[in-house]
């Protein structure tokens, strides 16, 4: 048991930071490395790093980035914070790295009048499914999923369906935990 409590103690804790520009190719190779995550431009993810960097999350591990959550807050509804995508290295996974970015992100200055968060996610993406559900269980927030950006009208039949995912929060359990 000691063993095991000294091995905890000497693995690297994540930073949680915003991203910068320079981040961008990073975050690339990261994403590309996450199957079956929908690859965007390596332009893409630095225009994120750089132009929504205060509602994005790269976390590293021992100077690494080992996870990075894109993000905004609705321009339209600012009560509502849609995750564009999540992605974790193989080498970081089981860690609640997940979670623990889009929390960090929700608590956010950026964030201050949020208490929904969206995201979409194909019916076959059991990972995702399983990171939004237990953030939802951990914040004592309220999911719902519909069909969203359908097979056959948004897509031309080339992608899933894609279902939207609301999780509504409670602000005060989110103060709580801050």
């Amino acid at each position: 048991m000691t063993h095991a409590i000294e091995q905890l103690r000497k693995k690297a804790q994540p930073v949680l930071r915003k991203p910068e520009a320079a981040d961008g190719a990073a975050i690339w190779e990261l994403v590309r490395a996450c199957k079956p995550l929908d690859e965007n431009s390596m332009y893409c993810n630095l225009l994120q790093a750089d132009h929504f960097r205060d509602t994005c999350v790269v976390a590293e591990i021992d100077g690494e980035i080992m996870g990075w959550v894109s993000g905004y807050v609705l321009p339209y509804d600012a009560e509502t914070f849609f995750v564009w995508q999540v992605a974790v290295s193989s080498k970081a996974r089981g860690m609640g790295l997940g979670t623990l970015m889009l929390d960090h992100l929700i608590r956010r200055d950026e964030c201050d009048g949020v208490n929904r968060l969206q995201t979409t996610i194909t019916a076959d993406n059991e990972a995702s499914w399983a990171l939004f559900r237990k953030f939802s269980d951990l914040r004592d927030g309220t999911l719902d999923a519909q069909a969203h950006f359908t097979q056959s009208l948004h897509f031309r039949g080339r992608h899933e369906t894609e279902h939207m995912v609301t999780i509504t929060l409670e602000r005060e359990t989110m103060r709580k935990a801050a």
